[in-house]
Formats: C-alpha cells, sequence, structure tokens
C-alpha cells in the first residue's frame, strides 16, 4: 500500500465509523438543538484561589500514572491528556508513549474519570492534582499536551486553579474543542440527550464560556494549539478563527493548522491528529524544545511525506486504530445520556 493509500484508509474509517455512530444516535430524535442555555452570571475573578479538590486523594493519585525518569530528567515532564470516549493507553499508548520512550522523555498520563465522558468540571480536578505532583516531585514546570477534549480541560483547570499556572511550561493542544463545536450538537440530540462532557463541548455551551471568561491565555504559558482543516468533528477549523484557535490574554499563542505547513495534508482528520499524525508531532516537539511556542517555519517540510509520526509502528498500525476507533464508536452509541449540560459549580463565578 502506497503512503498516500496507508494516510486515506484511516480517514475514511473514521468517516464511517462515526457516521454509523451518528446514525444510531440522531435517526430517531430528527435535528438537534444548542445544548443549553445562557448563564449570565459574572465569572470569577481570574486570580481568585481555586477551591479545594472535591475528588479523594486515592483517587486522582491513582488517576496518574507516570514514567520511572520523571524526577531525573534535563526536560519537563509532559502531561498526556486523552479526549472524550478514550483513555490513556487508546490514544497515547501507540503512538506517543512509544516515540516519547525513544527520546528518553519523561512523561505522565492522566486517565480522566468514565472515559472523559462526565461533568469536564471534575475532570480538571484531575488534570489540576497532576500538574500539582509531577512539578512537585520532578522539580520542573510541566508541558501539557492534549487531545481533543484533553486539550480543553486543562484550561478549564487553569482559568480556576491559577496556583497551577506558574507550574505550566507550554500548552500543547491537538484538535482542542476550546470553543466547543456546532457538529458536538449532532450527537445531543433532544429526545435522546448525551453524555455531560458531549453537553459542555457544544457551540455556546456554559462549560466553554467560563474556560474563555476573562482571558483565554496566561503569562508564562507557551500556547501551541495544532488543528485540522478536515477536521470532522472539531468545527469550525478552516481558519485560526477557528474554535481550536486562542487569541486572548497574556500568553505566548501560536494557532497553526496542519495544511500550514503540508497544504496536501487534506487526510488528516480529527483522530490523527492527535495520535499519529507526523507534522501535528513535529509542530508540538518543536514546541517543547524551544522557548515559546512552535514556529512553523523550523519544522522541515519533509514530514509532509511521513505516513505517522515516530513511535507508530506501521504492521501494527491498523489493528491499533482500529481498537482505538472501536472503542470511540461504542461509547458514542452506549454513552449514559443526561438531558442538558451539567450545572456549572458555584466556584466559577464571582457571587
Amino acid at each position: 500500500m502506497s503512503k498516500t493509500a496507508r494516510r486515506h484508509a484511516p480517514a475514511a474509517l473514521i468517516t464511517a465509523m462515526l457516521t454509523l455512530a451518528l446514525s444510531v444516535l440522531i435517526a430517531p430524535a430528527g435535528s438537534a438543538s444548542p445544548a443549553a442555555g445562557n448563564d449570565s452570571r459574572e465569572f470569577a475573578p481570574i486570580n481568585r484561589p481555586g477551591p479545594a479538590l472535591s475528588v479523594s486523594a486515592p483517587t486522582l493519585a491513582k488517576s496518574l500514572n507516570c514514567t520511572a525518569n520523571t524526577q531525573n530528567s534535563k526536560h519537563n515532564v509532559v502531561l498526556l491528556v486523552h479526549g472524550t470516549t478514550s483513555n490513556p493507553g487508546e490514544s497515547f499508548e501507540w503512538n506517543w508513549f512509544r516515540a516519547l520512550d525513544r527520546l528518553d522523555r519523561p512523561y505522565c498520563a492522566v486517565t480522566l474519570p468514565n472515559r472523559a465522558m462526565s461533568d469536564a468540571q471534575v475532570s480538571a480536578e484531575y488534570v489540576v492534582h497532576a500538574v500539582r505532583h509531577i512539578h512537585e516531585t520532578s522539580g520542573r514546570q510541566v508541558d501539557v499536551l492534549g487531545h481533543s477534549q484533553g486539550g480543553l480541560v486543562p484550561r478549564f483547570a487553569m482559568r480556576f486553579w491559577p496556583d497551577i499556572r506558574p507550574m505550566v511550561d507550554d500548552y500543547v493542544s491537538f484538535g482542542a474543542t476550546n470553543h466547543g463545536s456546532f457538529l458536538v450538537n449532532a450527537l445531543c440530540p433532544p429526545v435522546l440527550g448525551c453524555a455531560p462532557s458531549l453537553w459542555q463541548q457544544t457551540s455556546d455551551s456554559n462549560f466553554t464560556k467560563a474556560t474563555n471568561s476573562g482571558q483565554e491565555t496566561f503569562a508564562g504559558i507557551s500556547y501551541t494549539n495544532v488543528y485540522t482543516h478536515t477536521d470532522e468533528f472539531v468545527r469550525p477549523a478552516l481558519d485560526d478563527t477557528g474554535t481550536s484557535s486562542l487569541h486572548s490574554g497574556d500568553g505566548r499563542i501560536t494557532n497553526v493548522a496542519i495544511q500550514d505547513v503540508c497544504p496536501l495534508g487534506l487526510t488528516s482528520e480529527h483522530i490523527a491528529v492527535g495520535t499519529y499524525d507526523p507534522v501535528a508531532y513535529a509542530l508540538a516537539m518543536d514546541a517543547l524544545d524551544h522557548d515559546g511556542p512552535t514556529r512553523p517555519s523550523r519544522v522541515p517540510r519533509s514530514v509532509c511525506t511521513q505516513p505517522f509520526m515516530p513511535g507508530v509502528e506501521a504492521t501494527r498500525f491498523p489493528t491499533e486504530y482500529v481498537n482505538a476507533m472501536s472503542g470511540i464508536a461504542s461509547e458514542l452509541v452506549l454513552q449514559q445520556r443526561t438531558d442538558k449540560e451539567p450545572e456549572l459549580k458555584p466556584y466559577v463565578f464571582a457571587n
């Protein structure tokens, strides 16, 4: 199979699987509507200390798994945060874990509750704990790397637990739902409802409004937001005004599409950008290896001809990819549903 064919096959598979899942979800219900009503209350001041964590310490400790070299490395520890319907193994074991192992780079992965299908406000507490723990045990800042909801949740954590901001050096997201996605609304038809975290990623959700309130970025943190024009799940994504991109605040920001580096990279879809796309990997590593966010001009155009990022093994890729996709499709169909977005927690508001 040619490199081009190999890169097209996964995109076709994901499209087919999501189409099947969506047909099961939407067929009985007709058109979808926005998830939640507007909450017009004023949000908390930017620098107000965050609340005590509500999740028990043993549960939080169990959720974080790290490599053995986190305490003696010359590199920052990378914290990997998976997305909706997934877990660290399905998202990162067959790609990022291997790539970072080969570089002898320390990393940790946090397991969000219920495959990141539950209230994202609770998931944010897992990220808060992870950043604090890694910073304390490594004595270094943390580089946060997240895919899809795994890009959104750390930003909520940094917004409402300001003590972790100085602990973070780089924030790198792949296809993040930073401002929600109107396509997620289709996963939440009125008759059936959907999982809490999906409501929170719909367009105009209260959760994303809270996350982006005041300012989107913070001083001292470098933000690299990688997205793809051909994302079939996180939309809009046609330019840097799309949902993944960030613009306000005091952080240093780069919003970059796969197609900004490789104009013909039309097969990099939502799952690819966070799991095996070589351009996304190159942009992320450029950010981690330099001061500030990624600078796309530093990424060699030779990555455009590579089928996979380092760590992905061609002979095992079909099986590992299908396993990951099967979990996603199953969760979308079998998810536990609610009829509205979870209420925002009291600490989110000024009063």
